[in-house]
């Protein structure tokens, strides 16, 4: 039996990591949410005992403290797995044996030297930011056994160019004919499905002992974003 904590599951690549994972019913999946309402609805769909939302607010401290309280005895005290799908590194981390925390590809500086890649400045920024923080979070926690790695999701459909303007296609398709030479083989986005099974290969397929600690790479385990 081994216990998840999963933050941003309400849609996307988060539902799609909530959804697989729970398929095991040996798995104990929290759900960590700011609209509790809204997720139990479409989680009740999947008609599932073993998944459990809770309510947190990951900027406020409060919140979090609160939510451990909630959290603990449907773990029984302890974690086997962080998957921070929103991208924020909380006090959770430090308790389990692994951390996942999704970056981008857009992260990685060569990709965006070598083929001037000039888009999601700020995302691309914090994502960064946050590379370094788990390479840190690996450099402290390594010896207790936590591990800490960055997984890239790759290009996946998440509704994102819903009301895109004409300005954002042009940038678009610039973007994607740069993806076209970086990755001559790349046909489009995948689906949450199918990157979450390649992302979940890598985490299972992960340790302190092959080297996965605090390392940056894509959903094929390696620096391949496309």
């Amino acid at each position: 039996m081994s216990s998840y904590l999963i933050t941003g599951v309400p849609r996307g690549i988060g539902f799609e990591f909530l959804r697989q994972i729970s398929a095991d019913p040996n798995n104990t999946v929290v759900g960590l949410v700011r609209d509790k309402a809204t997720t139990d609805k479409k989680v009740a769909e999947l008609n599932r005992q073993n998944i459990h939302i809770v309510q947190a607010d990951l900027t406020d401290y409060d919140s979090l403290k609160k939510s451990v309280d909630e959290v603990s005895p449907i773990v029984n005290g302890a974690l086997g797995y962080v998957i921070a799908n929103a991208g924020y590194i909380s006090s959770w981390s430090a308790y389990d044996p692994l951390s996942v925390f999704l970056s981008s590809g857009f992260a990685d500086d060569e990709l965006t030297t070598g083929f001037a890649i000039d888009v999601a400045g700020p995302y691309t920024i914090s994502k960064a930011a946050m590379n370094t923080a788990v390479a840190k979070y690996s450099a402290e926690y390594a010896e207790s056994g936590v591990l800490f790695m960055s997984i890239a999701p790759g290009a996946v459909e998440v509704g994102q160019d819903k009301d895109i303007t004409p300005h954002q296609i042009e940038k678009g398709m610039a973007l994607v004919a740069k993806f076209a030479r970086y990755a001559p083989n790349f046909r489009g986005r995948t689906t949450p499905e199918d990157s979450v099974k390649s992302m979940m290969s890598v985490m299972n397929g992960a340790s302190l002992e092959s080297g996965h600690g605090g390392c940056f790479v894509s959903q094929s385990g390696n620096k391949q974003w496309l």
